[in-house]
């Protein structure tokens, strides 16, 4: 399969422009042969967490008409957004969409990050669904930083680990750089991380959004300063089909 992990920056607090930007970028991986595309944190209002506590409006469920022309597009495709709850604040939410437009499944962050607290409510379970073959785990920014989480998603037997994220230039480029590989080495899992590029509420996105092969190798790194797609062909890793050289025996 391949995949592609999408940046972009995105527009505080308009929905309609960040879903036009993101159909955009869909199209464009269609014509890079991606199959399934990911997409930053909050991607659909930008990590405008004021704008989030005031406006109800953003707060958006799976079936939200708005998200019609992702939904149409052809291709799977993993949302980061703000999401509806049953309690007064809103999820951190990853909606995955099938390349029918039907809902795969759904994830909501269970790390929440600092000045988040305030804002969302924590998730309490794991995000996991297969497609075209293989077996994925959901992941959104800090989450990735808890190995307790990554490694409940190994051990189910996922091939690839998906991230929405947000990180800045600086110390957060150095923590995207040093923690998806990571993964990808300590797990023997495909990677692919989303992140921010330009502005982000408080931050400026760094971009490199990536994907690593199983072992840490890079497949595919997007640029610093602009929007853009890459595209990488992701299968069954050797290490997730049993040569005794994955995660679990690596525990042992």
């Amino acid at each position: 399969m391949k995949i592609a992990t999408a940046q972009f920056t995105c527009v505080p607090a308009d929905m309609s422009a960040n879903v036009e930007h993101m159909t955009a970028l869909i199209a464009e991986a269609r014509t890079q042969g991606a199959e399934l595309v990911v997409f930053p944190e909050l991607a659909l209002t930008g990590y405008e967490l004021e704008a989030v506590l005031t406006r109800r409006d953003l707060w958006v469920r799976a079936d939200d008409v708005r998200l019609d022309a992702i939904r149409a597009s052809g291709v799977a495709g993993v949302v980061n957004c703000v999401a509806a709850t049953d309690e007064d604040r809103p999820a951190i939410e990853t909606l995955v969409f099938g390349a029918d437009g039907e809902l795969i499944t759904t994830y909501r962050k269970q790390h929440l990050f600092e000045h988040e607290r305030d804002v969302f409510t924590a998730g309490r379970h794991d995000g996991r669904f297969e497609l075209g073959g293989l077996r994925f785990a959901l992941a959104t920014c800090f989450d990735n930083h808890f190995t307790e989480l990554v490694a409940r998603g190994a051990d189910d037997g996922c091939d690839v680990h998906l991230a929405s994220s947000l990180y800045g230039t600086g110390g957060g480029a150095q923590e995207l750089a040093t923690v998806y590989p990571g993964i990808a080495e300590d797990f023997g899992l495909h990677v692919v991380v989303a992140n921010h590029v330009g502005p982000a509420g408080a931050w400026t996105g760094c971009g490199r959004s990536a994907l690593w092969a199983p072992g840490g190798t890079l497949l595919a790194e997007a640029g610093t300063d602009r929007p853009m797609v890459v595209t990488a062909e992701v299968g069954r890793s050797a290490a997730r089909v049993g040569d005794g050289t994955g995660p679990e025996a690596r525990r042992r």
